[in-house]
């Protein structure tokens, strides 16, 4: 009877819980929406747009290239889809497709209900979406930014770019700034202080270390870019003189400050994929990764050297002796942490207790071959002498790719496999995940690999054709034949997530067998994400609660193919919560476990994770929208010199501001301690 009558009472708070938090399914409430999970999964199709459109730049450039003396694009086009190219897939996917999976998936690994900001969280989607939408609204106009994606001066200033071209990159750029800067203080606050109980520094998931560095690392470097793409618009609209020599400028001004944010940016689009397969990797071999805390550090001390290497980008550039060998030792050092990345995750495969190839493993492995050809031409071009022969030739881009698609879009790819089925409640198809994965891992090396012989033949990048007999021309069509295959390997994936959406297998709350706290909800979860707040013991809640559940899940592979096995465990994962954990519904627990007093989630202690208040969150709002809109159109008017303009969106701006944290006790309540 006790039971019975528990499990009604969890029915009810369930259904108190729902009432309280589901966002209505009208265009308004879709708007107005804040849950951090329906903006993850904005910012994830919203990148891989970017991504389809960065591709198909990159597409028109390989098809310029499969052969010598080309006139398919004229120079001019060629600049514009190489700058957007570069520009789109560094600043609005490489980026934003992690923070998309950080903005789902952040709070249900820490058991709490929502970011601790959820409106700044709507805010920095709109505005990552708008300033994008900026960008290539240059294209109607036939202005689109062509200075490449690092836009050196002089170059970019009005004397030998006198269109808007340059000025959509700045004020675009300037736009991004503001999201990227209001979603990593997002991300800071929610994994200092709205962890669930005993889930402390140490215990925390390695995927949140490795979103904390990127977010203090964005923080500290977003200051360097703005300053310098202030100073550029200020030398082309109000003729100062930051980069003009002759009136006591310097050149070399934009380098510095763009590469001491450029270099940290790299590893920004990095870490995050790393934390996602120290996640993934341990799954599919069963068992927790080796060296959790070395892992820990290594990602953290990535971020610190991230910010003492920038000048490996300037050796050519006449610095000083002394400069450029700190510079190259630096540029080596930093290969130390990652070498300890990966040797934990090799390690952790060579200690598995059972290897499960699915398709989110297929592409670790793969992600790992990549890492290890990226690293090591990375740490090649880091030493003085080879990095001024293989300057500006393709063996650089080789590198910038193998890290970019390699160490971010194999991750990216394998976190869809992987988290798809927890979002969407649907299993992607195995066999043509197989397919995704070995045509486009071939298809990638057989883009960038060839493109290291290129450059070591001398072949200069940023160039829009070459003549034949060079030595370049069988290269090349490699190259160009190795995109096509990338290509039809990324269609493969959607045409996974198309299929996937309409006859894929009914997904289990955890299908792999993982051991974080997102499996232990729904799929897809409730949209307050916990009936009560769990409280955890270990660094793998769902495999230390019960040693034997490792067991379970080590002795069968569940894939994806086999529903009915997969089912099975969960009926097993099902009964060992029961056993071990009080029932939610019990009067004993806590009042800050059940948190059904509106919109509510917990608050922590920033080292221990020990309850220490009731965090109550704001409703659905519309405010962030309006004020994202209103940023657009003051950048619309900056863009077109229109004083009148700019001041009313000025206004408009502040009065959105305004309306947005007008005090009100239904939108603002008192947080209340956690007794």
């Amino acid at each position: 009877m006790s039971t019975v009558i528990e499990r009604v009472e969890l029915e009810a708070l369930s259904e108190r819980l729902e009432h309280t938090w589901k966002t209505p399914k009208t265009l308004y409430g879709e708007l107005s929406s804040v849950d951090h999970k329906k903006i993850g999964k904005r910012y994830l199709a919203t990148a891989f747009t970017f991504l389809l459109l960065g591709g198909l730049q990159a597409g028109a450039m390989r098809a310029q290239l499969a052969r010598p003396e080309s006139r398919l694009l004229s120079p001019e086009m060629y600049d514009q889809l190489f700058s957007m190219h570069g520009t789109t897939m560094i600043f609005w996917y490489a980026s934003p497709i992690l923070s998309g999976f950080s903005n789902y998936l952040v709070p249900l690994m820490l058991g709490a209900r929502d970011m601790a900001f959820p409106r700044l969280n709507a805010f920095s989607y709109w505005t990552f979406l708008l300033s994008g939408v900026f960008i290539y609204s240059s294209a109607l106009a036939g202005v689109m930014p062509h200075g490449g994606w690092f836009a050196y001066v002089p170059y970019t200033n009005a004397q030998y770019s006198p269109g808007l071209n340059m000025d959509f990159y700045a004020l675009a750029l300037l736009f991004l700034t503001i999201s990227t800067t209001a979603g990593a203080i997002n991300f800071i606050v929610t994994i200092f202080k709205t962890r669930c109980p005993g889930m402390s520094v140490s215990r925390m998931p390695l995927f949140m270390w490795s979103t904390l560095t990127t977010s203090v690392a964005m923080v500290f470097s977003m200051p360097a870019l703005t300053a310098a793409l202030i100073f550029l618009e200020f030398d082309r609209r109000f003729g100062t003189h930051f980069y003009d020599p002759i009136r006591g400028g310097a050149p070399m001004l934009w380098q510095h400050l763009f590469w001491v944010f450029g270099h940290p940016w790299v590893y920004i689009v990095i870490l995050p994929a790393t934390g996602m397969a120290s996640m993934i990797i341990p799954t599919f071999c069963r068992r927790p990764i080796v060296g959790h805390v070395y892992v820990a550090l290594a990602t953290v001390s990535t971020g610190i050297f991230g910010f003492g290497v920038w000048a490996h980008h300037m050796f050519a550039t006449g610095m000083p002796a002394l400069s450029t060998t700190f510079f190259s030792a630096a540029s080596m050092a930093v290969s130390i942490p990652s070498g300890i990345q990966v040797f934990a995750w090799l390690a952790t495969i060579w200690a598995a207790r059972r290897h499960v190839l699915a398709t989110p493993m297929l592409f670790m492995l793969g992600f790992i071959c990549l890492f290890v050809i990226g690293g090591v031409n990375g740490v090649m071009t880091a030493s003085v002498p080879f990095d001024w022969q293989a300057t500006d030739t393709y063996f650089v881009v080789a590198h910038l790719h193998y890290v970019l698609v390699g160490i971010n879009l194999f991750p990216v790819l394998a976190g869809f496999y992987y988290w798809l089925p927890k979002m969407t409640g649907r299993m992607l198809n195995e066999r043509l995940g197989t397919w995704n994965f070995w045509v486009l891992f071939v298809g990638v090396n057989l883009t960038f690999f060839p493109m290291h012989f290129v450059g070591l033949r001398g072949m200069p990048r940023r160039v829009y054709t070459y003549p034949a007999g060079m030595g370049w021309d069988w290269l090349n069509a490699v190259e160009s034949v190795g995109a096509a295959v990338s290509v039809v390997g990324v269609l493969l994936f959607l045409i996974n997530v198309f299929w996937s959406r309409r006859s894929g297998a009914i997904a289990p709350a955890n299908p792999w067998g993982a051991a974080t706290l997102e499996w232990a909800t729904s799929s897809p979860p409730p949209e307050y994400n916990f009936t009560v707040i769990p409280t955890v013991r270990g660094r793998e809640p769902l495999w230390e609660r019960h040693d034997a559940l490792l067991g379970v899940a080590g002795e069968e592979d569940f894939a994806p193919a086999d529903a009915a096995r997969a089912a099975d465990y969960v009926g097993v994962y099902t009964e060992y919560r029961r056993e071990g954990e009080p029932d939610p519904a019990s009067l004993s627990l806590p009042t800050w476990r059940v948190l059904d007093e509106g919109k509510e989630t917990l608050e922590s202690t920033l080292l221990d994770a020990d309850p220490q208040a009731v965090l109550r969150m704001p409703e659905d709002s519309i405010w962030p929208l309006i004020l994202a809109l209103a940023l657009t159109g003051l950048f619309v008017a900056l863009l077109f010199k229109a004083p009148v303009w700019t001041a009313i969106a000025g206004v408009v701006t502040l009065a959105s501001i305004g309306g947005w944290l007008w005090p009100t006790e239904a939108t603002f309540p008192p947080p209340r301690t956690a007794s």
